[in-house]
């Protein structure tokens, strides 16, 4: 069976396929747009995306002023967001992820929207704000990411009493929905406990979310949902749409095409990772994160107990003066948070450093095990499930 178009989207038909978005820097540019090219959505994640523009760089070496660097990576966003559309063609959806727990997500918010981003994905943490940080840009799409139908609920009954927008506030343009038990990176249950509760599986979920459209009045369809985590089959994408869900999204499988940003190190730690390497851990935001067991976090997680026991606050903890997080573990002394740079250690899997790098993945299988593929020939299999010809022999080994 054949998937055909369902997402709608403030006036964009859609392929019901999402890219998730995935920092530091694993989709930019070159993945959101080949991706919006397909005829899809892809995201872009905005977090200091400076490290893709050697120009950038060199203007912050030895730079450890917090507005400096935000400047210069408003100036990569700009960049990237442009040529991403550029790429898109007019065709699909070119969004930015921006993430709630950022501490300068209002002024990231605001730069999406002027430089063109057609959508603006929020999740870690509860994107109550979102409607008024993009008030002045009507026809920018408005996707939040939640977990649960408390979330959900939560969320429109206060967007609902946003008047300004209208009679009935502001409704979301879709509503992603995360399973923490599959999803890569930072995870939306805050107890790691709860990861594999059956109250986040979608058979669970969807019927709770379309609930609380029911009962407040929101009818079928008109806020497309869509799931994430976990979905790495066309069978997969075909058991959620049953189950009432208008689209897919998916970070991993996207992280290791042919057009991902990251360097071809990062592509080979997720495709070669057994599913004894993927591990959850606390993140320095105070969520449960997933990733590769690669050295730098086996020898972290070695000494995690202990630096949890040292915590301290101290604004000098900060390792490269961004103060990205509104909450950071490290430098505000949280002592049942993760104790890194989260920054410094994304960057180093975004430029293939195996031995310091923090490698986020999603726990399941990939679609074409080792393999890489490109977009194109994802999405056509995740529609049609029809595998593409086999590809010549590709290299096993780590580039130096």
């Amino acid at each position: 069976m054949t998937a055909s178009p369902s997402l709608a989207i403030r006036g964009h038909t859609l392929l019901p396929i999402v890219q998730g978005g995935m920092g530091v820097g694993i989709s930019a540019h070159r993945l959101a747009g080949a991706v919006a090219r397909a005829g899809a959505m892809g995201t872009i994640a905005s977090i200091d995306l400076r490290h893709h523009h050697a120009d950038l760089m060199e203007a912050a070496k030895h730079c450890r002023d917090k507005d400096t660097l935000n400047r210069l990576n408003l100036i990569a966003l700009d960049r990237e967001i442009k040529a991403a559309l550029d790429i898109a063609s007019g065709r699909g959806l070119v969004a930015v992820n921006v993430m709630k727990a950022v501490d300068a997500h209002p002024t990231y918010v605001r730069q999406a929207c002027a430089s063109g981003a057609q959508a603006i994905v929020m999740g870690a943490g509860l994107p109550l704000d979102l409607p008024e940080l993009t008030e002045d840009y009507p026809d920018v799409a408005l996707v939040p990411i939640l977990s649960d139908a408390r979330g959900v609920a939560i969320l429109l009954k206060k967007w609902s009493r946003l008047k300004k927008f209208g009679p009935g506030g502001r409704l979301p343009d879709a509503i992603v929905i995360e399973h923490p038990r599959y999803a890569g990176g930072h995870l939306g249950a805050p107890n790691p406990a709860d990861l594999a509760n059956a109250k986040f599986d979608f058979t669970e979920v969807l019927p709770g979310v379309f609930k609380v459209f029911d009962d407040l009045g929101i009818a079928r369809g008109q806020i497309p949902v869509i799931v994430g985590g976990g979905i790495n089959s066309h069978e997969k994408l075909l058991e959620v749409l049953a189950l009432g869900a208008s689209a897919v999204q998916l970070g991993t499988p996207f992280a290791v095409t042919e057009e991902g940003d990251a360097h071809p190190n990062f592509k080979r730690v997720l495709l070669d990772a057994n599913p004894e390497d993927i591990v959850t851990f606390m993140s320095v935001a105070g969520l449960p994160a997933r990733a590769v067991k690669t050295p730098w976090l086996a020898n972290y997680l070695k000494r995690e107990a202990r630096l949890q026991a040292c915590a301290k606050a101290d604004p000098e903890r900060c390792a490269i003066g961004l103060h990205c997080l509104t909450q950071c573990g490290l430098r505000d002394g949280l002592e049942k948070a993760g104790q890194f740079c989260i920054d410094s250690q994304l960057v180093a899997a975004l430029k293939g450093d195996v031995g310091k790098g923090l490698f986020f993945r999603g726990s399941e299988p990939l679609p074409f095990g080792r393999d890489i593929r490109t977009v194109q020939e994802l999405i056509d299999y995740l529609l049609t499930g029809v595998m593409p010809y086999p590809v010549a022999a590709q290299p096993e080994t780590l580039a130096a």
